[in-house]
């Protein structure tokens, strides 16, 4: 009953009444955007960009981020049951699922150029103790730097409305988008797409509003301002004819001449857009088979490495630095991404592969059944790393005959022993 009173009692929320109310007013001057970025700029796309955001953060939700401990060789070891793991894994927060919320991060990071993790309840107080654990979070984005606080705007489920809160840089993980030149920069590729698509559509939108676009040529010279209204009240009865008549008839004088000048108008806007969209698509490691889901294995092998994991990259490193202390990493602690390459292998070469996997004892069966949508087998030998091609008792063995037999020189070994004192 003590452990949990003293739980309360230091367990600490970003967006309580009384920590705002203690809140410090930071020193130095202000800025919207970071320092070291003198043209950075927040923008937010709502064009057909969003496809592309969406492919992306889709696939960057597909990695599994877990917060794990490793051996001295930096290797997996185990996954800890910490609250930072349930955050990542299970569920964020009340709204978010573990999937959702790292959805939630490449979306933010993608729109806004500098995505934040901000801790919402926690264990402890992160800024008097560093043995805090994680409770559950929310992603915001950063509105003003100042040089050890960030002002962030981010979800209270409190009270159900977007706040803007000052928090020290040391509780927070602050990750940038590693392809920020290429899609937040206000002159960047994505930019310039983005710029051509409204001018695109505009021209669009001009060219569909259903105007007839016609001169009248009357009878008469127009230059008096008789003639002016006279030839206004010719115009305005034959638009009463056209909007008046069923099928949009008019008629006119022998006299009157028309001439139709509602063609379209030639223009290179789309050529522009379509070499900015392959541009785009070079630079992210984009293929058109990707965004449609037909491209073969190498096409996704490179676009993991190249665009996927940098990303990846950049989220675990940065929630690494601020989320584990000095202690826990030097404890092993860290947190590790878990991506399944054996998805994007074709069935028909799949079977290939875990023969060869499993035959050289490189995984084991339990590891590749998940692979082809079986649960993992309850038999022992499914988790070892075995030849299923040799019986075991041959296997075992084979190890024998093949260790290296070490030939001692028992004369030489018995001078040894007495030299030593030691009876043989």
């Amino acid at each position: 009953m003590g452990r949990f009173t003293d739980r309360l009692k230091h367990a600490w929320n970003s967006f309580s009444a009384e920590d705002k109310q203690q809140q410090y007013v930071p020193t130095g001057s202000a800025s919207s955007s970071s320092p070291d970025r003198p043209r950075f700029r927040i923008f937010s796309e709502r064009t057909i960009i969003s496809s592309i955001y969406t492919r992306l953060a889709i696939d960057v939700a597909s990695v599994r981020i877990e917060h794990v401990r490793t051996n001295e060789k930096g290797e997996y070891q185990e996954t800890m049951p910490s609250g930072l793991n349930e955050c990542l894994t299970v569920a964020g927060n009340i709204d978010q699922s573990g999937s959702h919320i790292r959805r939630d991060m490449a979306l933010t990071l993608f729109s806004e150029g500098v995505m934040v993790v901000l801790p919402v309840n926690t264990t402890l107080d992160p800024r008097s103790s560093g043995n805090w654990d994680i409770k559950d979070m929310r992603i915001g984005h950063v509105l003003q730097w100042k040089p050890f606080h960030v002002q962030v705007r981010a979800y209270n489920e409190k009270s159900g409305q977007k706040e803007d809160i000052w928090v020290p840089k040391s509780m927070v993980a602050i990750i940038e988008n590693p392809f920020y030149s290429v899609m937040n920069e206000p002159n960047s590729t994505l930019q310039r797409l983005v710029h051509k698509l409204t001018l695109l559509d505009n021209v669009d939108e001009i060219s569909s509003k259903g105007k007839l676009d016609i001169i009248i040529q009357l009878p008469y010279v127009i230059k008096s301002e008789a003639r002016k209204k006279q030839a206004d009240k010719r115009r305005g009865e034959i638009e009463d004819q056209l909007t008046g008549s069923t099928y949009g008839i008019a008629y006119t004088d022998g006299t009157e001449k028309i001439t139709q000048l509602n063609r379209s108008v030639e223009n290179n806007l789309l050529a522009q857009v379509q070499y900015l969209q392959a541009q785009l698509f070079n630079e992210l490691g984009l293929t058109a088979e990707i965004m449609n889901g037909t491209a073969d294995d190498v096409a996704m092998l490179n676009y993991m490495n190249r665009t996927i994991e940098p990303i990846m990259d950049a989220i675990v490193e940065g929630m690494a630095m601020k989320f584990l202390t000095k202690t826990a990493r030097t404890q092993g602690q860290t947190i590790m991404y878990f991506q399944t390459p054996l998805k994007m292998i074709p069935i028909s070469q799949l079977a290939d592969i875990a023969d060869a996997l499993s035959r050289n004892q490189i995984a084991t069966p339990n590891e590749l059944r998940p692979a082809i949508g079986l649960k993992p087998s309850p038999e022992p030998q499914a988790s070892q790393l075995v030849n299923s091609n040799m019986p075991l008792d041959q296997q075992i063995t084979s190890r024998k005959e093949n260790s290296p037999e070490i030939s001692v020189d028992e004369a030489a070994l018995n001078k040894t022993l007495q030299d030593l004192g030691i009876e043989a």
